[in-house]
């Protein structure tokens, strides 16, 4: 269903499982900068109304979703931490070049959040699936639902703003660039990486 070219190597949910901490607080980094891809959305977008209205919505969802995940952390005894860079998608942005309209520009930003979600709900099915903590477990099934719609609602503005077919070989293009990243990754306990 996700389209993804290359999945998970499974024995990231061993790295997983040995580093609960690292993946909560990367997790919830990554629930905060959902939310802001959101808002940058909004701001530089704000003539789509239909977007703008979507993007308001889920910013309300993705910063919940950060809450239960920084709360998940506390109740385990431990803080949320630094950020860290999140090299999953300081390579996946690089695919499409910079500039052109701003259609084109819009078009780009969805795919390119399009596809992390895709990744993420792949992410959570394997955590949903594998993870012993039973707790943790549930919480990652019940995370999965959610970007899957995510995922289906930022490819299917691209096709709405932007011509159909060109969209629908950009998003294929970027998987194949997305799966050549995932060759080196899924080796760190990262959502991402």
């Amino acid at each position: 269903m996700l389209g993804l070219k290359l999945p998970t190597d499974p024995r990231w949910v061993n790295i997983v499982e040995k580093n609960i901490e690292e993946i909560l607080v990367d997790h919830a980094y990554c629930e905060q900068k959902a939310a802001s891809t959101a808002i940058s959305l909004i701001v530089s977008f704000p003539e789509y109304t239909e977007l703008v209205q979507e993007m308001t919505k889920l910013v309300k969802e993705e910063i919940s979703h950060f809450k239960v995940v920084h709360d998940k952390i506390i109740a385990r005894g431990w803080v949320l931490g630094r950020d860290r860079k999140d090299d999953y998608v300081l390579k996946l942005v690089t695919f499409f070049p910079k500039g052109g309209s701003r259609t084109t520009q819009l078009v780009h930003r969805l795919l390119y959040a399009a596809l992390i979600e895709a990744r993420s709900c792949e992410r959570f099915k394997l955590l949903s699936e594998a993870l012993e903590d039973r707790e943790l477990s549930k919480f990652y099934k019940d995370l999965m639902v959610s970007e899957a719609n995510h995922y289906t609602m930022f490819l299917g503005f691209a096709r709405q703003y932007g011509n159909r077919e060109e969209v629908d070989k950009k998003w294929q293009d970027l998987l194949t660039f997305e799966a050549q990243i995932m060759k080196d990754l899924s080796k760190k306990e990262t959502m991402h990486g």
